[in-house]
């Protein structure tokens, strides 16, 4: 697998041609979260975005965090976004850069703008404000303290900051034009007026600037070139240019949006995230059932998979709606040419090897995987009673079972051929354990004069390692959970998102390191758990993903 080929898309383009030009001589790009959340899959397509066109060009890319919403924001958020970055494969340049590095300069530039009476401190109530906005078919109209003295506007914007007045009851906002079409041109708000303690600068500061003013001037300041963002920000745009046009800054950069992604079965909003953790319907941000890079990591999805589900998805404007199997195909894509494959048994059935010798009935060695010798092997051993999995029998077989069955036949994987001779029943006739006899002739051969066509995973239940397994699945039954105007997305969560069992592995896991990676034959790809695996002492494996998709076929 590779995804070290770059998809063109009209980001490259536009890129390709300011370099052509000479519009631009170099690449700086962004990636630019608010520390209010763990990081979502939607958040890795855009670093895979920023981190990537910096790399291909051979430019730059900063971590900035825009940290102008005090009330919401934690160090744990942002030393969980440094550490994703990382984990997925990308540096940014130089220090990590905050928005709040830029307050002063700000401040600054906001006087500038009242200055130039480009800007004015409004007494509106945001219910006032929203009133005077006007609608999609009215213009708005201008608040009554539009028309204030530049020295007015000044002393307030100053007493604004030094705290003489309570919270909301001032806004600085920009004199654009209430009479656009576009909402976000009319006389928004760039400073309010917010008593709250920052993760950075204390209590320095008691007026903090909106997102749009901050951004697009960090932008500047950073000199970045390409200002990548969702589509959702397009509306946005007209005032990122307007706040560069009026001021001094040092660059100008050009804000280009696309597409954000929406992943079937699974939300991203932050808002829905948090929910699920703070109502305890997950056990945390990291959950293996989230949709969050941290949640992925401990379930087992692999960096390089999320790169290349982030290739195989591309970069468009067009809306970027996906199904959960794209995801899971490029982690098991990934998977398949790294992880070892072993057997380990999930839901096991006890069999007796009736007829097994000590020093007779004898084991093989067999590697990790057959297309990389060089990951090595290790000695299946065998003894008299062995594990097998529950589905593996069945009293009344289908039509071309191949597995066991009353005085049927199946391989046992790296061993011998055996023959069910007697399924033992509980009081409630449950079958309990099955008698099976060997053929002593088929280890590493075909049995005589007969075909064998089934094979069968086991462990040796004197060998095998108690392990307990998590069987995680799709965390909703619906593709679009959130989709329903008259019901809440929770009512979708699926039941079964979690099955905790408890089942045998080989021996040769007993040193699992936590986030190893193996493929248990036949049943897909697990993941050693980074938090709960403690090697050669508890052995908790987590199932990244089946070996096939299998959603479509049993939940259709």
């Amino acid at each position: 697998m590779s995804d070290t080929t770059p998809i063109q898309h009209f980001i490259r383009t536009i890129i390709d041609a300011d370099l052509a030009s000479g519009k631009q001589h170099g690449v700086a790009t962004r990636f630019p979260p608010e520390p209010n959340g763990y990081l979502h899959i939607g958040h890795a397509k855009s670093i895979c975005l920023n981190f990537g066109l910096a790399q291909d060009y051979q430019g730059v890319c900063n971590l900035r965090f825009d940290d102008t919403n005090p009330e919401k924001e934690a160090d744990e958020y942002a030393l969980a976004i440094q550490e994703d970055v990382h984990w997925l494969g990308f540096q940014w340049s130089g220090p990590v850069r905050w928005a709040s590095d830029y307050f002063q300069q700000l401040y600054d530039y906001a006087e500038e703008l009242i200055r130039q009476g480009k800007a004015f401190v409004c007494d509106l109530t945001l219910e006032a404000m929203r009133e005077y906005r006007g609608t999609l078919t009215e213009k708005g109209r201008n608040s009554p303290y539009r028309e204030r003295t530049v020295d007015d506007n000044l002393d307030l914007f100053r007493r604004m900051k030094a705290g003489e007045f309570p919270d909301g009851s001032k806004t600085l906002r920009a004199k654009i034009d209430m009479a656009s079409p576009n909402f976000n041109l009319r006389d928004p708000v760039i400073y309010r007026i917010k008593r709250a303690h920052h993760i950075r600068t204390g209590d320095v500061w008691c007026i903090y600037p909106m997102y749009d003013y901050t951004h697009c001037i960090s932008d500047a300041l950073e000199r970045i070139t390409h200002s990548l963002c969702t589509l959702e920000f397009e509306d946005h745009r007209p005032l990122y240019d307007w706040v560069l046009d009026q001021l001094p800054v040092p660059s100008h950069p050009q804000q280009i949006e696309f597409s954000r992604l929406e992943l079937h079965y699974t939300v991203t909003s932050k808002r829905k995230l948090l929910q699920l953790v703070s109502q305890g319907h997950v056990a945390g941000w990291d959950d293996p059932r989230m949709p969050t890079l941290h949640g992925m990591r401990r379930r087992g999805y692999t960096p390089e998979g999320i790169r290349e589900f982030a290739r195989r998805i591309g970069i468009s404007k067009s809306e970027n709606i996906v199904d959960m199997a794209v995801l899971e195909s490029a982690i098991r894509d990934d998977l398949e040419a790294k992880a070892p494959r072993v057997m380990a048994v999930i839901k096991p059935l006890k069999v007796v090897l009736t007829n097994y010798q000590d020093g007779v009935t004898g084991s093989r060695s067999a590697g990790f995987h057959p297309q990389h010798p060089e990951f090595g092997g290790r000695e299946v051993s065998i003894s008299r009673e062995i594990w097998i999995e529950q589905d593996d029998f069945s009293e009344d077989p289908p039509t071309g079972w191949q597995r066991l069955k009353p005085g049927g036949e199946a391989r046992l994987r790296y061993s011998y051929v055996v023959k069910c001779d007697e399924a033992v029943k509980d009081a409630d006739g449950k079958v309990v354990e099955l008698r099976c006899s060997i053929d002593h002739d088929t280890l590493g051969q075909n049995p005589v004069g007969r075909k064998v066509k089934g094979v069968i995973h086991w462990v040796s239940a004197s060998h095998a390692l108690a392990a307990e397994i998590r069987l995680y699945d799709r965390l909703f039954t619906d593709p679009e959970p959130d989709g329903h105007k008259d019901r809440d997305f929770i009512e979708f969560l699926n039941p079964n998102s979690l099955t905790v069992v408890h089942g045998w592995v080989e021996p040769a896991l007993k040193d699992a390191a936590p986030e190893a990676h193996y493929q248990f034959e036949r049943s897909g790809y697990f993941c050693a758990d980074r938090i709960d695996q403690r090697p050669g002492e508890r052995l908790v494996f987590n199932r990244t993903v089946t070996l096939r998709d299998t959603w479509n076929k049993g939940h259709g």
